[in-house]
């Protein structure tokens, strides 16, 4: 049976075994825009950071 393991694991995994570093900066740019998306829907920053867009 296979083991056990997280997304992030599991992605780790993926880029040491098929060396596709390349994946990495774009991955941690779509997480980083879509935790601003969430943040900013409900915050008292809404303002500032859809200036930023």
């Amino acid at each position: 049976m296979a083991k056990n393991r997280s997304l992030l694991g599991e992605f780790w995994g993926f880029l040491m075994e098929r060396k596709a570093w390349w994946l990495a900066p774009i991955i941690i740019l779509l997480v980083i825009v879509g935790a601003l998306i969430i943040f900013s829907q409900s915050s008292a920053l809404s303002p500032f950071i859809y200036a930023l867009f």
